[in-house]
């Protein structure tokens, strides 16, 4: 119990990282580490003993936010006037930093799912290559590509350089 507790603790504060860069809510984010850290004690055995713990625990991690997005993405939201934070209400910050952070935050919100999981899981949880293609279960090429699509979009995004996408066409006969 001991050795497992010295392997999880000390990935908590990552997983709590990654999973609020995937669903963009605190609250959420903390529940969705909370189911994660319960089913890895509930199915430690499972694990490959050889195996790496925290590919491991962020593979989890994405499955359940994965399944969470898909959800919430069937059912409408809602917010009831009551349950508003005052965050919410206030006026955003006036301070540059604060909006170039803003602004960067909505920038990797608009990723699409995929290139949003490797860059977090790469850029800001530091995994390597091989272990964020061991997180999302894709190959490491896949990974590599995905990373560049997404730094190339927040580059051009920032800098002001949007392309629009591409229209889908259908062919009518």
């Amino acid at each position: 119990m001991q050795d497992m507790i010295a392997l999880i603790e000390p990935l908590i504060p990552g997983l709590r990282r990654y999973a609020h860069g995937l669903l963009r809510d605190t609250t959420a984010a903390d529940d969705l580490v909370q189911d994660c850290l319960e089913r890895a004690v509930g199915r430690w055995h499972q694990r490959r003993p050889d195996g790496d713990a925290r590919s491991w625990m962020f593979t989890i991690l994405h499955n359940l936010a994965i399944n969470r997005l898909r959800r919430r993405g069937r059912s409408p939201a809602d917010i009831s006037v009551e349950n508003v934070g005052e965050a919410a209400v206030s006026q955003p910050p006036t301070q540059e930093a604060g909006l170039h952070r803003r602004d960067l935050l909505d920038a990797i919100g608009r990723l699409p799912t995929d290139q949003r999981a490797v860059l977090l899981l790469v850029g800001v949880e530091d995994l390597s290559y091989a272990e964020a293609a061991r997180a999302l279960d894709v190959p490491i090429g896949t990974i590599m590509s995905r990373l560049s699509r997404a730094r190339e979009r927040l580059r051009q995004e920032l800098s002001g350089n949007v392309r629009p996408p591409m229209p889908h066409l259908r062919r009518i006969k």
